[in-house]
C-alpha cells in the first residue's frame, strides 16, 4: 500500500492514521501490537512532516513475515547528520526513540537528493488465512468453451458461469435446501432493487395493482433476457409463462436458481398485495419445454412445491 501526504496539511495524517489502523486490523492476528504499530506510524509520518518541510510518500510491504512501513519525506530542510536519538522523556522529537523501542528494525538512509528515508519492521504478524486448493472439476463445467468469443470469454458468459457455479457447489456441499436458502436471500434483496426501478421509471407511488406487479415480472426478466409472459393477472393470481431462462440451457445443472424467480415475484407480491405465494408449475430447469409460475395474491394456502411470502411491512405510500 502507497499513500501521499501533503506535508502541508496535518490533517492528512489524521485521515492516514485511521486509514492505517484500519488495514491493520483487517489483516493482523489475533493478539498483534496493532495500537503499537499505529503509535509508531504516527510518530514516523508525524515526524516527517514536522521536521522535513515538504511533501512524504508512506509505503507499507507485507510480502515477508511483518510488514515494513517506509516514510519518504521529499523536503530539503531536513538534514540527516542533525539527527540524535532523544530520550523518550524529551519534550520533543521522541518519535525516533519511541519507533526505536516499539518495532523489529528501525533504519534511517539521507536520500541523494536530500531529505530521509526510514524504515520500521513492524513486530504484526499476519493472520492465517485457510489454504484452500481443491482439486479442479472437469466435467460439466461453465463456461462451455463454445461461449468463447475472439478474446475469451465475455462478461456475460463468466458471470452466468459464477453463479451456476457457486450454486452448485452450495448443493454438493450442503444440500439442494441449503441451496435454494441462499439463492432466495440473494433473490430477495435482488428483487426489492428491481421493484424500486421499476417504480421510478413508471412514476408509481403507493401499491401495485396486479397488472403492473406483471408488467413489473415481465419488464424485469426481459431485461435478463428472460421470455417471460403474462397469461393471466387478476386480483387473485398472476400466472405467467416463460420460453427461455435468463441463465440458458446451463440452469438444468442447477435448478435450485429457480427460487431466484420465486423469491424476486414473491417479495414484489407481498409488499404489494400482501400475504402471497409463489407456485413454479412447470421448470425449464428440470426438462419442462418452459416455464410456468403462478403467484397468488393475498392468501399463504398453497400446493406443498409452493413458497409462502408473508404480507411486508415496508411503507410503499
Amino acid at each position: 500500500m502507497n499513500w501521499y501526504l501533503d506535508g502541508s496539511n496535518p490533517d492528512s495524517l489524521t485521515e492516514l492514521r485511521h486509514e492505517f489502523a484500519d488495514y491493520l486490523a483487517r489483516h493482523a492476528a489475533p493478539g498483534s501490537d496493532v495500537d503499537g504499530a499505529v503509535l509508531t506510524f504516527s510518530e514516523l509520518v508525524g515526524n516527517a512532516m514536522l521536521h522535513a518541510g515538504g511533501d512524504i510518500w508512506v509505503a507499507v510491504d507485507w510480502a515477508t513475515h511483518h510488514p515494513l512501513l517506509t516514510v519518504w519525506d521529499m523536503g530539503p530542510q531536513f538534514q540527516l547528520a542533525s539527527v540524535d536519538m532523544p530520550s523518550p522523556k524529551a519534550p520533543q522529537g521522541r518519535g525516533l526513540a519511541i519507533a526505536t523501542v516499539l518495532t523489529e528494525r528501525l533504519a534511517i538512509a539521507a536520500r541523494d537528493g536530500g531529505g530521509a528515508k526510514v524504515e520500521a519492521e513492524l513486530p504484526i504478524e499476519r493472520k492465517e488465512e485457510a489454504d484452500i486448493e481443491p482439486p479442479r472439476t472437469l466435467v460439466d463445467v461453465l463456461p462451455s468453451h463454445d461461449e468463447a468469443g475472439p478474446d475469451g470469454f465475455s462478461k456475460e458468459p463468466f458471470l452466468r458461469a459464477l453463479v451456476v457455479q457457486l450454486s452448485q457447489e452450495l448443493e454438493w456441499r450442503h444440500g439442494p435446501e441449503a441451496a435454494e436458502h441462499v439463492v432466495a436471500q440473494v433473490g430477495t434483496s435482488v428483487g426489492g432493487q428491481m421493484e424500486d426501478e421499476y417504480r421510478e421509471a413508471k412514476s408509481i407511488v403507493g401499491r401495485m395493482t396486479p397488472n403492473q406487479m406483471a408488467d413489473c415480472y415481465v419488464r424485469l426478466k426481459h431485461a435478463i433476457d428472460g421470455g417471460f409472459f403474462v397469461i393471466e393477472a387478476t386480483d387473485e393470481r398472476i400466472v405467467l409463462g416463460n420460453t427461455a431462462c435468463p441463465f440458458g440451457p446451463a440452469v438444468r445443472k442447477s435448478p435450485a436458481l429457480c427460487r431466484m424467480t420465486s423469491s424476486v415475484f414473491g417479495g414484489i407480491a407481498a409488499r404489494n398485495a400482501g400475504d402471497s405465494t409463489v407456485v413454479l408449475e412447470e421448470r425449464i430447469a428440470v426438462g419442462d419445454p418452459g416455464c410456468k409460475v403462478v403467484v397468488n395474491l393475498g392468501t399463504l394456502d398453497m400446493p406443498a412445491h409452493g413458497h409462502r411470502y408473508p404480507a411486508a411491512h415496508e411503507d410503499n405510500t
